[in-house]
């Protein structure tokens, strides 16, 4: 009992030793006005043609607007495992591995989420409203609206919770908790 008790004890450490590569942290930034800080935890689900989903959790902060910022991703433990930065003429994804540049965040978080999500329209889908740069329609069957293709659901927005789902293939679902 106590080899076997060893033996788990020695592959989660190893485990846990070889997942501590993370990406180097940033410089403090100075939030210029009108930017934005949001954290929270993040659930990406992209139903694969296969019938299989596919997909992550995360911590994540998201800090700046929708022109320029950084949209980070951690572990459960707190290790940042990505950091995604854009401006108005490209987008650089930063992990343990490498760095690589795209030409906008739409390809970059089709590359690190498994499909594009509308970032610009993130800021505004968080904090519980329509981003105002396009039109939105409000749900009939409940509390959100739908914009861009997608319907966010902010039932439990008092809790925190904002659900945004796109139905057209491939399907995803984002859950995201905010923080207060």
């Amino acid at each position: 009992m106590n080899k076997l008790l060893n033996a788990i004890v020695l592959s989660s450490a190893a485990l846990l030793l070889g997942g501590c590569a993370t990406v180097a942290p940033k410089p403090v930034e100075v939030m210029a006005e009108g930017d934005v800080r949001l954290s929270g935890r993040l659930s990406v689900q992209v139903a694969g043609s296969s019938g299989r989903a596919s997909g992550g959790n995360a911590g994540f902060e998201l800090l700046g607007n929708p022109r320029a910022g950084t949209l980070e991703l951690s572990t459960p433990l707190g290790s940042l495992v990505a950091r995604a930065s854009w401006g108005p003429k490209d987008a650089t994804l930063q992990t343990p591995e490498a760095e690589r540049s795209f030409p906008d965040m739409d390809a970059l978080t089709r590359e690190l989420l498994g499909e594009a999500i509308p970032v610009a329209a993130l800021f505004d889908w968080l904090r519980g409203r329509p981003w105002p740069q396009v039109h939105s329609t409000p749900l009939i069957e409940g509390n959100g609206f739908s914009q861009l293709g997608w319907q966010i659901d902010l039932a439990n927005l008092q809790d925190g919770l904002i659900i945004a789902t796109r139905k057209t293939e491939p399907a995803v679902t984002l859950r995201a908790r905010v923080e207060p």
